[in-house]
C-alpha cells in the first residue's frame, strides 16, 4: 500500500473508531468553586479543568454532566454526597494526572474504587473524588501462582479467575466490594484462617504517591511503603494495581447455613466457641443473628475449602447440633458462596456499622450480645467473623494490620430501605454498642463508621502507629489523603 493509501486509510479508520475519551475534550466550563484540604474554598479555572480533561483517556465529569448523578453515588446511601469534580481514570497515567490537579490545588481529595466505605470515605462534599471503577482487570498466571489485579476490580472478579485455574486466595466476603481497598485495610474472608489476610497474600503494589511519582512497593523496592500498605489503608496514595501469591484449591467447597431459633443462640453461640478455637484453619465459621418473617434465628455459615470427606465428618457434631430448623449445606461452588450476600448488601440501602474484635469470648459477654440483639428490630443484625488460624502467622509488627490476636470480629450492622426515622435507629444502635463494645479489643477498618476518629486509629494500630507516621510523612507529607483511616504525618 502506498503511504498516501495508508495514510488515508488510517485517517478513516480513526474517524470510525469509537475513542470516546481518549483526548477527553471539555470546552466553555466556567470558573468552579471547589472545597480545600483546609477546609476553604478555590475557585478552579474553567481552563484549569480543560487542561485537566485533555491530558486523560477518562473523563472529567461536573454537576451539569450526564453522568454525573449515577456516579457520584456510592454504594451506601446514608452518603450522598456531590463532589465538585469527578474524575474517572482509565490506567495509571489518568491517576498521576488526578493527583497532580488535586495537589497543586490542595483539592479535598476522596479516592474511590469499590465504593463500599461504610464511612463514606470515598466520596466527598465540594472535593474531588479520582473514581478508579474503569480500571477492571484480573489476569492470573497459574504457573507462577499469581494474579494481577487493576485497583477497579470487585472480589467477584478476582475470585472468578482464579478458580478457573484451581487457585484461589483470600478475598473478602462479598463479591461486589472493591479488591484493593478491602486489601489496603487488611482483609478479611472466608479463606483467612487458611491463607491469611488479603494483604498478606500481595507480593506487590502499583502505587502513585501525593507527589504524582509511581512507585513499585515490595520486599525489594520501596520496603517502608509495602509494610504500610498491608493494613494501614489509602493513607500513602493511589494503588493501581496489586499482585497476589494465590494457593491451590477445589473450586468446589462445602458450604451453607446451618440454623436454629433464638431460643437456642446462647448454647450455639457457646458450641461455637469451644470448638472454633481448635478447628481445622480449612473450616470457617460465620455465626450471625438475624430476624426472618417467622421470628428471629441464629445461624452458622460454613465453609470448608479442604478435603470434603473429611469435612462431612468434622461439620457432623455441628450440624446435629440443639435443634435446627434448616441446614442447607452441600458442595458447592466457592464463588457461589463468595456471592451469597450480594442480594442483602446490594447498593443504594442504608446501613450503619459498628464492630470491634473480640480476643475471647466468655458465656457472660455470649448473653449480653444474645440480649442485647433481642431489644433490638427486625432492622438489625449481628454478626461474627472467625479468626485465629493462619491470621496469627504474621508477627503484628511484620505488617501494618495490627490485630493478630483476634479471635472473633463482632460486628452490629443496621440496613434499611430508605432515611426514614434513620437517625432514631442509629442513636439506638449506639446505645447497644456501649453496652457491647467492652467486650471488644481493638477494631478492623474496613468494618470502621463515621464516628471512628484520628485517636481510635492510634489506638487501634498500637505499637504500629509511630512506624505508620513516620512513612506518613515520607509519602504524603501534606495529608492529602485523608478521607480513610487517617494517620497523620507527624506524632501528636
Amino acid at each position: 500500500m502506498k503511504r498516501r493509501q495508508f495514510v488515508a486509510a488510517g485517517l478513516t479508520l480513526a474517524a470510525a473508531w469509537p475513542l470516546r475519551g481518549f483526548a477527553s475534550v471539555l470546552k466553555g466550563v466556567g470558573d468552579t468553586p471547589a472545597k480545600t484540604l483546609a477546609g476553604g474554598e478555590v475557585v478552579l479555572p474553567g481552563s484549569s479543568i480543560e487542561a485537566l480533561a485533555a491530558s486523560l483517556r477518562g473523563d472529567v465529569l461536573l454537576p451539569s454532566n450526564q453522568d454525573y448523578d449515577r456516579t457520584r453515588r456510592v454504594w451506601n446511601a446514608l452518603f450522598d454526597r456531590n463532589p465538585a469534580l469527578i474524575v474517572r481514570c482509565t490506567g495509571a497515567a489518568d491517576v498521576r494526572n488526578a493527583v497532580n490537579f488535586a495537589r497543586e490545588h490542595q483539592l479535598l481529595t476522596a479516592v474511590r474504587a469499590g465504593g463500599h466505605s461504610l464511612s463514606g470515605k470515598s466520596s466527598c462534599d465540594g472535593g474531588l473524588v479520582i473514581d478508579l471503577q474503569q480500571m477492571q482487570g484480573v489476569r492470573v498466571e497459574p504457573e507462577t501462582k499469581r494474579a494481577y489485579l487493576e485497583s477497579g476490580s470487585l472480589l467477584g472478579q478476582l475470585d472468578h479467575e482464579c478458580a478457573g485455574f484451581g487457585l484461589a486466595t483470600t478475598a473478602g466476603t462479598i463479591s461486589h466490594t472493591g479488591a484493593a481497598g478491602l486489601t489496603l485495610g487488611g482483609g478479611l474472608g472466608r479463606l483467612g484462617r487458611r491463607f491469611g489476610l488479603a494483604c498478606d497474600n500481595v507480593a506487590s503494589f502499583d502505587i502513585v504517591t501525593a507527589d504524582g511519582r509511581f512507585l513499585r512497593a515490595s520486599d525489594h523496592e520501596n520496603s517502608d511503603l509495602y509494610w504500610a500498605l498491608r493494613g494501614g489503608g489509602g493513607n500513602f496514595g493511589i494503588v493501581t494495581s496489586l499482585e497476589y501469591r494465590l494457593h491451590e484449591m477445589d473450586p468446589v467447597i462445602l458450604g451453607g447455613n446451618v440454623v436454629w431459633p433464638i431460643e437456642q443462640a446462647r448454647d450455639v453461640l457457646r458450641y461455637f466457641r469451644d470448638i472454633a478455637a481448635d478447628a481445622p484453619e480449612v473450616v470457617n465459621l460465620a455465626p450471625d443473628l438475624h430476624w426472618e418473617p417467622d421470628g428471629a434465628k441464629i445461624a452458622i455459615e460454613v465453609c470448608w475449602s479442604g478435603d470434603r470427606v473429611k469435612g462431612e465428618a468434622w461439620l457432623k457434631k455441628l450440624r446435629a447440633f440443639g435443634k435446627p430448623v434448616r441446614d442447607d449445606v452441600a458442595p458447592l461452588p466457592y464463588v457461589a458462596i463468595q456471592s451469597s450476600g450480594d442480594g442483602l448488601l446490594g447498593a443504594g440501602q442504608y446501613y450503619y456499622i459498628k464492630s470491634g474484635m473480640l480476643t475471647q469470648l466468655k458465656d457472660d459477654g455470649i448473653d449480653l450480645i444474645v440480649d442485647a440483639f433481642k431489644r433490638m428490630p427486625n432492622w438489625f443484625l449481628v454478626f461474627f467473623d472467625h479468626c485465629g488460624g493462619a491470621y496469627r502467622n504474621v508477627a503484628p509488627a511484620a505488617t501494618a494490620f495490627p490485630n493478630r490476636d483476634m479471635q472473633f470480629t463482632l460486628g452490629a450492622l443496621g440496613i434499611w430501605p430508605n432515611r426514614d426515622g434513620i437517625e432514631d435507629n442509629m442513636a439506638k444502635m449506639r446505645t447497644i454498642w456501649h453496652e457491647l463494645e467492652p467486650l471488644t479489643k481493638g477494631f478492623y477498618t474496613n468494618l470502621s463508621d463515621q464516628d471512628t476518629t484520628m485517636a481510635h486509629y492510634r489506638e487501634n494500630y498500637g505499637a504500629n502507629f509511630e512506624r505508620l507516621v513516620t512513612v506518613k510523612a515520607k509519602y504524603d507529607p501534606a495529608n492529602l489523603f485523608r478521607l480513610n483511616a487517617n494517620v497523620p504525618p507527624k506524632m501528636g
